[in-house]
């Protein structure tokens, strides 16, 4: 086992955010590889839980708590540092590892702003209280965000997508597991 890193059980909760690339610099500091654009999530939790890489050579097993002592972002990435890694070899042992944070550890979220990983799997219904379908996954398109619903009984090709504007959404009721929205079923 590593000695700044301690065993430890993966929260129930936990959300994959990022991969640590390599070593960056000779104090200890690594490079992340972050899974979000905005990646508060990784600058506000002090505790990262860390997975060694199927693909990487095995440095550790299991679920390991890693304690952070300061990120920040540098040119495209993500620097980290955490408590007792003092060099750059301690750091190489870290790369490929896969890092979760606790969906608690999130910031919240300002008001009309969703996490993504919080509306995958609600029901959306049109103002015709219209069943059209569960959020499967949402796509970026550039200017805006894309909800991506999948329908019983309907092949992938003919899945059905809305924008997720305010033109279009009316109303996201997480803690009901509901999205209200301005869609027409044949659409």
């Amino acid at each position: 086992m590593l000695p700044f890193i301690e065993p430890a059980e993966l929260p129930v909760d936990a959300i994959e955010v990022g991969r640590i690339l390599d070593a960056w610099g000779i104090k200890g500091w690594f490079k992340v590889q972050a899974y979000s654009a905005e990646p508060e999530a990784l600058f506000s939790s002090k505790r990262w839980f860390l997975q060694p890489s199927e693909r990487a050579a095995k440095r550790f097993e299991g679920t390991c708590l890693l304690k952070i002592q300061e990120c920040k972002v540098h040119s495209e990435f993500i620097v980290a540092r955490a408590h007792d890694c003092v060099d750059r070899n301690s750091s190489e042992l870290l790369k490929g590892a896969s890092v979760f944070i606790s969906r608690q550890s999130f910031p919240t979220p300002a008001l009309d702003e969703y996490y993504w990983v919080d509306l995958i799997g609600l029901e959306v219904f049109n103002r015709a209280s219209e069943h059209l379908g569960k959020v499967a996954d949402l796509m970026s398109t550039g200017p805006q965000t894309v909800l991506v619903l999948e329908r019983e009984g309907v092949k992938v090709s003919d899945q059905c997508m809305i924008p997720f504007v305010a033109q279009y959404i009316d109303q996201v009721k997480i803690d009901q597991g509901q999205i209200w929205v301005d869609w027409q079923i044949d659409y």
